[in-house]
């Protein structure tokens, strides 16, 4: 196991086990001994691999799970693939999940993983952060969107909309920090910048929120946590699950944060933003930019 991961284990849920060691059975001291050395296989495995692999039943290790504070066995394993996933490489990542989930089950798996991220950042959102970010966005004269890494899909998709809404929108290039500055240069009091980011974080988000706010702008984070370092350079801090899906971090939890943020911003601009679409749609129609497609009878 790497070196890092065991002096990761430092946290709340080894916390969690030392609290609860005296009261554990020979086999919850057995679970509770391969997860504090394993944490990166146990992020992986379902509740019955976990306990094969240990050899006890698989209702002892869901009842070591709600025994050391989890609703459940699936709580306990997101703390875990939290504890790691900034620890682990990408190709370790890939490791683990091609160990520990069969061939046949990869497309069930994931999808059922990404419906249940969606259900959590529902679950967790604050929804006064949700509104006075929106309230914050309305006013603004111009919105920088920045993400770096897996996260510039994200700002991509916002910005796209987000012209729609807005007279200037900017999606920053995060190629090096000097180029952000350099596009952030006469930004200032009344401006917005919305950036995202999740494990591994950007420094370079990080660290343009941070220049943003001390010039007096809104600044947005879209992250996990509020322990993230984006959160501390932001005025409004919006959080959506981001776990991770082998060595890809599922985006759903965000990208439908963003399809909200950019309704409910449209809707709160609704005059604006009509007037704009009827424009844009004359002139599609005018240029023929969409190809029209005939009803056909069945």
């Amino acid at each position: 196991m790497p070196q890092e991961v065991n002096r990761f284990m430092n946290d709340q849920l080894s916390q969690r086990i030392e609290h609860s060691r005296r009261g554990f059975s020979k086999s919850q001291r057995a679970i509770a001994r391969y997860l504090q050395d394993h944490p990166e296989e146990v992020a992986f495995m379902t509740a019955s691999r976990l306990g094969a692999t240990v050899g006890v039943s698989e209702s002892t290790v869901v009842r070591f799970a709600t025994e050391i504070g989890y609703s459940g066995y699936p709580a306990m394993q997101q703390a875990v693939q939290e504890m790691i996933r900034n620890k682990l490489t990408s190709f370790q990542r890939l490791e683990m999940t091609s160990r520990n989930i069969p061939p046949e089950r990869l497309l069930d798996a994931v999808m059922e993983q990404d419906i249940d991220i969606l259900r959590r950042t529902k679950e967790s959102l604050g929804r006064d952060d949700f509104y006075s970010a929106v309230e914050a966005l309305v006013g603004a004269k111009r919105v920088f969107v920045l993400g770096a890494g897996s996260s510039l899909a994200l700002a991509t998709f916002l910005a796209h909309y987000f012209r729609l809404i807005f007279d200037t929108v900017q999606l920053v290039e995060a190629t090096s920090e000097s180029a952000i500055f350099q596009q952030m240069v006469r930004a200032g009091e009344g401006d917005a910048i919305i950036a995202i980011s999740f494990p591994r974080y950007s420094k370079k988000a990080a660290k343009a929120l941070k220049y943003a706010h001390d010039k007096g702008m809104t600044a947005i984070a879209v992250t996990d946590s509020p322990l993230s370092p984006l959160a501390a350079g932001a005025s409004h801090v919006l959080l959506a699950r981001s776990d991770m899906v082998s060595f890809v971090d599922s985006l759903v939890g965000p990208l439908s944060l963003l399809n909200a943020l950019i309704v409910t911003v449209a809707i709160r601009k609704r005059t604006e933003v009509v007037d704009t679409l009827r424009q844009i749609e004359s002139i599609w129609d005018e240029y023929g930019v969409y190809e029209k497609v005939e009803e056909r009878e069945v």
